[in-house]
């Protein structure tokens, strides 16, 4: 099993930039895929970025293209979301998931380790 932990949420400007992390416990997160998803109020969870096991594959939602990357570090058990020219549509509760998996991409019911969330805020 693996629980995991998001952090790097906040308030901020559109236009900005916020990087998340995703620190996963346990000794075997390198054979774990990553996705990240969002909730806004009132909304249906939403695919944001997913990444391999081993870091080589990853995907982002067409909303994010070009503004948002996903990377790991397996050696520090933790995935990241960098976050750039944020807008205020991106505000939500950010969550990182976690399946026993090479790659699981965009179906959120294919992970089975979820984190508690991290709020982001971005303001026009």
């Amino acid at each position: 099993q693996v629980q995991l932990v998001e952090s790097g949420g906040g308030w901020v400007q559109a236009g900005g930039s916020l990087r998340l992390s995703c620190a996963a416990s346990g000794r075997t997160f390198s054979s774990y895929t990553v996705g990240w998803f969002r909730q806004a109020p009132g909304k249906e969870r939403e695919f944001v970025a997913a990444i391999s096991s081993n870091g080589v594959g990853a995907a982002l939602a067409d909303s994010v293209k070009g503004r948002f990357t996903i990377s790991r570090a397996n050696a520090k058990n933790t995935v990241y979301l960098q976050m750039n020219s944020l807008k205020p549509e991106d505000t939500a509760v950010y969550y990182c998931a976690a399946d026993r998996a090479y790659y699981s991409g965009s179906d959120y019911q294919e992970y089975d380790y979820w984190g508690q969330g991290t709020q982001v805020t971005v303001s026009s």
